[in-house]
């Protein structure tokens, strides 16, 4: 195969191919020879642009009520598909059979990463616990 060809292919072009030797060979010299001389390498700075992430400020999960019993449980469902019938069939559980336990499905408005104002207020307003369907 033509080195031409090859190169290009790799995303290399002929030019800096016959250059890289001649850089390889000037980086591996000690850096007093050349300073002696006048000229200097290039000093290359290169920075993530993930940059540096904020602290985790990490949370406990809340208290488990020692029971059920009167609460109030909402079973919400994000709107990934399916999870509208696992948070009904576990209403229907709790309804047949804890029935102590008011059990609420809701629907979250939006995707799971959209926040739903109306709903997450009615929760805390009405709720003692609840269980989030997320999909996966």
């Amino acid at each position: 195969m033509d080195r031409r060809k090859m190169l290009s292919l790799l995303g290399i072009t002929p030019a800096l191919a016959a250059a890289a030797p001649s850089y390889a060979a000037r980086a591996a010299e000690p850096m007093a020879s050349t300073s002696a001389r006048g000229d200097f390498d290039p000093k290359l700075t290169i920075l993530s642009p993930l940059g540096t992430p904020p602290a985790i400020q990490l949370l406990g999960m809340a208290p488990r009520p020692k029971s059920l019993d009167g609460k109030t449980v909402y079973f919400v469902d994000d709107g990934f598909p399916g999870t509208d019938v696992l948070m009904k069939e576990m209403v229907a559980w709790f309804n047949q059979n804890v029935p102590g336990v008011t059990a609420v499905y809701r629907l979250k408005s939006g995707g799971f990463p959209q926040v739903d104002p109306a709903l997450w207020a009615e929760i805390k307003a009405k709720g003692d616990a609840v269980v989030m369907g997320v999909g996966h």
